[in-house]
């Protein structure tokens, strides 16, 4: 299993709804965040992997909602990769705020595309050299 911790953010009031939560739909922009900043610590760049025609679009996702984030909180979030992808990623994160309270969790499956050809194709082998090294 790898897993990786995010730096802590702060939520900002744009983020909250009516009621002073986290909006739900904030959580999968938070996913997101995750793996983004993951990829960036571990040397590889999605924007690379985009300039060379493969996308990683999301295909399936999941949230679970376990207590309220409010405004100024502070949330991060623990991403976890349980098997080596092939072409598709399964990725799974546990938000946790200032308290180590768990927030929410959830998944994403991301699929690995040619976006020419809007096809499926293998994880690249850098990203898979990358993930055998940790």
């Amino acid at each position: 299993m790898i897993t990786y911790i995010t730096q802590k953010f702060n939520i900002r009031y744009t983020e909250t709804d009516q009621m002073g939560f986290v909006h739900h739909s904030n959580f999968l922009n938070y996913f997101e965040l995750a793996r983004i900043e993951w990829l960036d610590k571990i040397g590889f760049s999605y924007a690379a992997m985009e300039k060379k025609g493969i996308v990683m679009p999301v295909v399936a996702t999941n949230v679970n909602f376990i207590s309220p984030a409010y405004f100024g909180d502070w949330l991060s979030i623990i991403l976890s990769m349980d098997e080596m992808p092939k072409a598709r990623i399964k990725l799974s994160y546990k938000v946790i705020n200032q308290e180590s309270i768990e927030i929410a969790n959830g998944a994403t499956t991301l699929a690995f595309l040619d976006q020419k050809h809007q096809r499926p194709v293998r994880c690249p082998k850098a990203l898979l050299d990358i993930f055998q090294s940790l």
